[in-house]
């Protein structure tokens, strides 16, 4: 297994495997919870002089995968996304932005995982929010949120490549992965489900 998950990110030093990954992250199927950051660190401790260019790459995927999410939200419109996000959860979303705007919803992007920033992407297309304000807000808040850990890779590249190469690391690989299936499995299982329901109305 350690091979494979070396394979795995060696692949993600590459900036098309990192800009796929962001993309993927923010689409609506994928599940895969702290692997755009980890990669981000991975990436940035191994290529300590391009540390800056790969939180940017991130960024970059993650944007071109959220305005997928953003414009099927737009096709869905507020009755469709009742079936795609539950009725509490749409109303955080709607009273968050009917008191703070664009700018508030997309700043929900700094919040850690498990937090489900995917269904706010839905819920901001759905709402009709202002694409300018909250693609700008969105790019700006994930950029931060990158270069603050590829900073951080690059102070202390060394210990984390150390620590990539421990077997506490292998475990940890081996357990997000399976996490990574099952939740997407999962997401998968659902979408169907509220297409299904969306389309029988």
């Amino acid at each position: 297994m350690r091979g494979f998950f070396v394979t795995i990110f060696g692949a993600l030093i590459s900036w098309w495997g990192l800009w796929l990954l962001a993309a993927l992250d923010s689409s609506m199927v994928f599940f895969m919870p702290l692997a755009v950051d980890i990669a981000v660190i991975v990436t940035a401790s191994r290529s300590p002089k391009l540390f800056w260019i790969y939180p940017l790459l991130a960024s970059g995927g993650s944007i071109c995968g959220a305005a997928v999410t953003f414009y099927i939200g737009r096709r869905l419109g507020k009755t469709g996304l009742k079936h795609f996000v539950s009725d509490q959860r749409l109303t955080m979303i709607h009273r968050r932005i009917e008191e703070k705007g664009a700018i508030a919803l997309a700043v929900l992007d700094l919040v850690p995982p498990p937090f489900p920033f995917t269904a706010c992407i839905l819920a901001a297309g759905a709402l009709e929010v202002s694409v300018p304000v909250f693609f700008v807000t969105l790019f700006l808040t994930r950029v931060l949120r990158f270069e603050v850990e590829g900073i951080l890779a690059h102070i202390y590249g060394r210990q984390i490549i150390a620590w990539l190469q421990s077997e506490t690391f292998e475990y940890i690989g081996i357990f997000l992965f399976a996490v990574t299936v099952i939740g997407t499995v999962i997401t998968t299982v659902q979408l169907v489900r509220s297409t299904r329901a969306h389309r029988g109305r």
